[in-house]
């Protein structure tokens, strides 16, 4: 059956201004790093994309290497685009990103110029799109220097194959040079992808600082710290879980009876607010506005529905705040 967008979708999305640019994003986001390659089912994918989309979300998040096998998401998502999508690209926001080993040789991974040019040309085909919204570096390159790198981002601007740059995983230094590098080179830099849960707090300590003097947005990926903070490890590691089947970024070290303990706290304190315990991890992250999105991953349809339900209860008492930063703490 041919696809037709919910007329209603705009109604209930919570729509935050990245930075202090132009651009509006919604409060969550769709990320496309696991199930969505070539080996997953490109229906539960369909089924999927197009759900977000009729639920108010408008940004879709890819990177050259997701898969498996690399860049089999880009290609899955440039399928959905031709076949779902096409009617409502202006009502998109794509991204993808390039840091990542894609390929053989030297020029295959990292941040020098060639890499970073080539591998969005070969996103773009992949996707069947002329331009991505938002390009990234996707990690920063300890061997390339930052003028080239970031030089490389404003190139593909100015070419048109992207509309904003952003940059994820850099650290406050980092991300204060890029935005100054690329101020001076007129293509301002649009936002900061960096891991970001109630687990991972790295980014209050000064990222976030960096990012809010200078007008530049955020979009935090793992807010659920790959299933961690969901009702799946409540009571230990479950058979069919990431971490007991060592994939992603979560490992069975990090499932701790401390962690375990903390989670089990964390969700009596959601279940008082009438939330799920992913719910709640979500809306923690956007709270106080200096996260511009939380970026979402997914298996199924209805962790998206019950995901996005996070934004009816976004709002935090300090006693709340007080009694998660104590669990936090310990």
């Amino acid at each position: 059956m041919p696809y037709l967008a919910n007329q209603e979708r705009y109604s209930e999305m919570k729509y935050n201004r990245c930075g202090s640019s132009g651009l509006l994003l919604p409060a969550i986001s769709l990320g496309l790093w696991h199930n969505f390659g070539g080996v997953d089912s490109a229906e539960n994918g369909r089924a999927m994309l197009r759900r977000a989309f009729d639920l108010g979300i408008t940004h879709f998040d890819l990177a050259n290497n997701y898969g498996p096998p690399p860049g089999s998401a880009e290609e899955l998502f440039g399928t959905m685009l031709k076949s779902d999508f096409a009617p409502y690209r202006d009502e998109l926001v794509i991204s993808s990103k390039a840091g990542y080993h894609m390929w053989d040789g030297p020029y295959g991974e990292w941040g020098s110029k060639k890499y970073l040019v080539a591998s969005l040309d070969q996103s773009l085909k992949r996707m069947g799109l002329d331009y991505v919204d938002i390009f990234y570096s996707h990690r920063p390159d300890p061997n390339t220097p930052l003028e080239e790198t970031m030089g490389a981002l404003d190139q593909i601007v100015r070419q048109g194959k992207a509309l904003y740059v952003g940059i994820s995983s850099y650290d406050a230094e980092q991300t204060a040079q890029a935005i100054s590098i690329l101020n001076d080179l007129g293509t301002p830099l649009l936002i900061h992808q960096p891991k970001y849960s109630m687990l991972n707090r790295t980014i209050e300590e000064g990222v976030q600082d960096v990012l809010q003097e200078n007008g530049v947005g955020s979009i935090a990926f793992c807010p659920l710290q790959q299933g961690l903070l969901t009702n799946k490890y409540l009571n230990g590691v479950p058979a069919e879980s990431r971490a007991a089947k060592s994939t992603g970024a979560l490992g069975e070290n990090e499932v701790t009876e401390e962690v375990i303990s903390k989670v089990q706290k964390l969700n009596d304190i959601a279940s008082e607010r009438g939330q799920s315990l992913a719910q709640m991890a979500l809306a923690w992250v956007l709270r106080e506005g200096r996260v511009t999105s939380a970026l979402l991953g997914a298996s199924k349809v209805s962790q998206i529905e019950e995901n996005v339900k996070a934004l009816d209860q976004l709002e935090f008492s300090t006693d709340e705040l007080g009694a998660i930063e104590n669990i936090l703490s310990d």
